[in-house]
């Protein structure tokens, strides 16, 4: 079994309550507009597998040390992660013209700043993840990540997790305290 958190949209903001909800993971996957590459050292801190990909406000030093699109198999399952993809029915036209190709089990994208998981039974039943933002600047209201397993060929223990209000930045560690 591999347990990942999920992160997207941090915007160069760190939530130190990341260091207690990812404690347990064995990866990081962080689907773009990371904003500073120091987040992702930090995330590295907590646990040094992180996968991550760029997205639209990342600049030149994040975008040579990540790539605009990841596609590997782990646990039996074909993992594509990228930062600007859509959802069922509202895909961004490069990702539809790729998806027959690639055909992910797990599609995984960032951007829309809204967290969702579904299905797409229109490409093989895949699952769709957008963990949402994790970061304090966009529109959403909360900072929210996810948290899941995957164990042959099956995504087990899904959670959506909540880092507290957009605006607010906290200086603790502690995930109980809020």
């Amino acid at each position: 079994m591999l347990k990942i958190g999920l992160i997207s949209d941090t915007h160069g903001h760190f939530d130190p309550k990341l260091k207690a909800f990812f404690a347990d993971v064995d990866e990081i996957w962080h689907a773009g507009d990371i904003g500073n590459w120091s987040v992702i050292e930090k995330l590295k801190e907590i646990n040094p597998n992180v996968k991550s990909v760029f997205g639209n406000i990342d600049g030149h030093e994040i975008r040579i040390q990540t790539k605009e699109h990841l596609i590997w198999e782990v646990e039996g399952l074909k993992i594509w992660m990228t930062h600007i993809g859509g959802y069922p029915g509202h895909y961004t036209a490069a990702v539809k013209a790729m998806m027959s190709e690639v055909k992910p089990d797990i599609f995984i994208c960032g951007h829309s700043h809204i967290l969702r998981v579904m299905r797409d039974e229109k490409f093989n039943n895949m699952i769709v993840m957008n963990p949402g933002a994790a970061g304090v600047h966009g529109w959403h209201k909360v900072k929210t990540v996810l948290r899941f397993s995957l164990e042959n060929k099956k995504v087990l223990h899904l959670e959506a997790v909540e880092l507290g209000q957009r605006g607010k930045i906290e200086n603790t560690e502690d995930p109980n305290e809020y």
